[in-house]
């Protein structure tokens, strides 16, 4: 399933992305049904693979009138953020060997990791906001993991049973903060400097984490084009020892690095964003998650 935040007006819900077109809202769904549904996406996440199920016997128990009244289209709803307060962001830096070689940079023997701030999450069509500090504003598309289960100590092999589903991520960037600080979480941690969206994929419905192909557009022209099988560490590898230094808990996101055609690594000269600018991070079976730079 692909799962949604939305709101029409200021009423907030949640529901099934039918189409890209339509939307079957969940929690209408359930008051027709006469059928308790968690209050929200994240209540949802929290309840993982019963939660799901609950969503699925709802879903296939429901008439095709119910499922009609129920659906509306996408166009009379606001996108949010699938997840607004995750317990905690963390963000792998070179972890694409791609982007790893057009950096002349050396392959790391483990994680590279950080984190950024919750308060930096804005959700699609939102605007990324240029602070007038930053001279040197960047993107990076990348595939991020939604956790659905407590753990610590996972093994590679039950490390799938922790993933509830997957996001496209925007690892914005200030650059110029970046490199003068020679650490990354300043440059990195401005409000709505972490697009995600536009929905959430189910672990059963992504096909194989491993082999997606990752795309960032700006305005119109294409910047990245790789797939998730030039990852250095996979989503399972990457799960599994994260999980050695700390818990992870439902709702955690980990965005798993960006690829190749970063702005400030572009040749013959670096090409930031400016305002006005749309950047489209788009992911195999997931979607397109655009925001505009001001």
């Amino acid at each position: 399933m692909k799962l949604a935040r939305f709101a029409i007006d200021n009423t907030e819900s949640y529901g099934v992305l039918v189409t890209k077109d339509q939307i079957l809202d969940l929690q209408v769904l359930s008051k027709m049904m006469k059928h308790p549904s968690p209050p929200s996406l994240g209540d949802l996440i929290i309840r993982g693979e019963e939660g799901l199920a609950d969503v699925e016997r709802l879903i296939r128990e429901a008439s095709a009138q119910h499922k009609r009244k129920a659906t509306l289209s996408s166009d009379k709803a606001r996108l949010l953020a699938p997840l607004m307060t995750p317990p905690k962001i963390v963000c792998l830096g070179l972890n694409y060997r791609d982007h790893i070689a057009e950096q002349n940079a050396t392959f790391p023997d483990d994680l590279v990791i950080f984190m950024k701030p919750r308060t930096a999450i804005i959700g699609p069509n939102d605007i990324i906001e240029k602070p007038p500090f930053v001279k040197k504003l960047d993107y990076e598309g990348e595939l991020a993991v939604i956790i659905g289960k407590r753990g610590k100590n996972i093994s590679i092999k039950n490390a799938k049973q922790h993933i509830f589903g997957y996001t496209c991520f925007n690892d914005v960037s200030a650059r110029d903060i970046q490199f003068h600080d020679k650490q990354w979480t300043r440059g990195k941690s401005c409000d709505t400097f972490a697009p995600i969206g536009p929905c959430i994929t189910t672990a059963d419905q992504i096909g194989d984490s491993n082999n997606l192909r990752v795309r960032t557009r700006v305005n119109g022209e294409v910047r990245q084009d790789s797939s998730t099988r030039n990852m250095v560490f996979s989503v399972a590898q990457i799960v599994q020892r994260l999980s050695l230094i700390m818990t992870l808990e439902p709702c955690d996101l980990i965005a798993t690095g960006t690829p190749a055609g970063v702005g400030f690594a572009m040749k013959p000269k670096p090409r930031f964003l400016n305002s006005g600018d749309l950047v489209e991070v788009e992911i195999e079976n997931i979607g397109i998650l655009g925001n505009k730079v001001a």
